[in-house]
């Protein structure tokens, strides 16, 4: 009979994947401050990021933007574009095409109970449901389906996908500029912390918001 992981295999195997995602992601990002694609490579890499893929941006971002201190904003405008295009497919396969093939898509995400549960949130708060989940750093995806699914007003998708993630990327670019090499650090060891009081304010505004429209 073969003998069965241990919990320290399994922890070396963890230690030795992310190593090696680690060791391709800096090749990755080797190849790109170099090339004269490089702002089709980050835009690509940002539609997929936020279309398919969970990629760490930031991993990929603050050192390029390091490198590239001259095209800070540039760089998080292409950014921002790609990730508003994949918004606004992500919007419509949610739209047209869940009620057809809704299980494989949210299947590749999420669960069918933690989707409703989503979904039921888009429909009570709408604009601030989408504003908070792009301002974290946590995958976009099922916010978009949610939105196209509920038939949320595009307009209001889209802006909230805007000034969500404008303020993710944009930020970095702010971080960069005053931090310089030491952004990278900075970052993750703050990133829970500017995460959480993000989204404190957005809870504040949107209660706020409340407020205002029951008078």
């Amino acid at each position: 009979m073969g003998q069965s992981d241990t919990p320290n295999d399994r922890s070396d195997d963890n230690t030795g994947f992310l190593r090696r995602s680690l060791q391709r992601m800096n090749r990755l990002v080797s190849r790109m401050v170099e090339s004269e694609h490089m702002l089709w490579g980050i835009g690509l890499a940002s539609f997929l990021e936020a279309i398919l893929i969970p990629i760490p941006l930031e991993a990929i971002l603050i050192p390029l933007m390091q490198a590239r201190r001259k095209q800070l904003f540039l760089i998080s405008t292409v950014v921002l574009f790609a990730c508003i295009l994949a918004a606004l497919l992500g919007y419509g396969i949610g739209y047209y095409f869940l009620e057809a093939a809704g299980d494989q898509i949210i299947s590749m995400i999420s669960s069918q109970g933690e989707f409703e549960e989503v979904q039921s949130k888009m429909q009570s708060e709408g604009f601030w449901f989408v504003f908070s989940v792009g301002v974290a750093p946590i995958p976009f995806q099922i916010a978009m389906l949610a939105a196209g699914a509920t038939k949320y007003t595009l307009g209001g998708f889209l802006l909230a996908s805007a000034l969500s993630r404008g303020i993710r990327y944009y930020g970095l670019a702010v971080l960069v500029y005053y931090a310089g090499n030491r952004a990278e650090k900075i970052f993750k060891e703050h990133k829970k912390t500017v995460s959480l009081a993000l989204l404190a304010i957005v809870s504040g505004i949107w209660i706020l918001s409340l407020g205002g429209c029951s008078k």
